[in-house]
């Protein structure tokens, strides 16, 4: 058995199945169940499938580094964690900015002022107090700039690390993907030991690719022997395709993390 809390990201998975069947059948898998945007699906049927719904898109619109942007992350922050209580989502996931066709940012952003910067800081402050006072947790998830989410700003991990640690509140955690990261700054194991405290969950694929561990360049099994030594016992979710069959690799990430 793992030590670790085992998810996997149920878009990514059958795709040419209903959502609601796909959670189901994780749940049945023994593992957690990861959401993208919760107005995609239909609640009621979501709610029937018995499933542990470890994590959602935290926001519908709204970003980070500006006034305008934070007003509509906060009034759909707030939105979302109405229906997280509801369905009991763990964490409700945030991005430097929201996300379009294809993962591109619906607000591009070649650099990042320091007004931006204050203004991302009190922006997750208010997401932080938020989450306290609706009795949920937010996180903030790091992206990849080369391949994936090109013009996402504090899309770096070490931005979301730097954020997330000033504000430095229990319902304000890290998301810190490993796929995004290992593109964009590498270095693993010491990023996560430096994230450690901030940590709500990570997750995994493999690179490149963006599918299953152990179809790429990254060693996850050193990765979990690693967690496990500095203390970890959290969730860790697989947001990644199959190279075959869903359930082979749903396996194949169940032993990379069984430590």
């Amino acid at each position: 058995m793992s030590q670790f809390t085992l998810a996997a990201c149920a878009e990514m998975l059958w795709r040419d199945q209903a959502i609601e069947w796909r959670a189901k059948r994780l749940t049945e898998l023994g593992f957690g169940v990861g959401l993208w945007n919760w107005t995609d699906h239909d609640l009621a049927k979501l709610e029937k499938s018995g499933a542990t719904f470890t994590i959602m898109n935290g926001y519908l619109r709204g970003r980070l580094s500006d006034d305008e942007g934070t007003t509509e992350l906060l009034k759909t922050a707030y939105e979302t964690a109405q229906v997280g209580k509801r369905l009991g989502v763990a964490r409700l996931n945030l991005h430097g900015t929201g996300l379009g066709a294809g993962g591109l940012p619906v607000t591009p952003c070649a650099t990042i002022t320091g007004h931006m910067w204050l203004n991302a800081y009190d922006t997750l402050r208010r997401i932080a107090d938020m989450g306290e006072k609706e009795g949920v947790t937010f996180t903030l998830e790091n992206l990849n700039l080369p391949v994936d989410h090109p013009g996402v700003s504090f899309a770096r991990a070490e931005d979301t690390l730097a954020l997330v640690s000033s504000v430095n509140h229990p319902h304000l955690r890290l998301n810190l993907d490993l796929y995004h990261a290992q593109i964009g700054e590498g270095n693993l194991i010491e990023l996560c030991r430096k994230s450690l405290p901030w940590i709500g969950e990570i997750q995994v694929a493999d690179v490149p690719g963006r599918m299953q561990p152990g179809t790429g360049e990254i060693n996850y099994r050193g990765i979990a022997l690693a967690l496990k030594a500095m203390g970890y016992n959290g969730a860790v979710g697989m947001e990644a395709f199959a190279s075959g069959d869903p359930e082979v690799a749903l396996e194949q990430f169940r032993a990379a993390f069984t430590v």
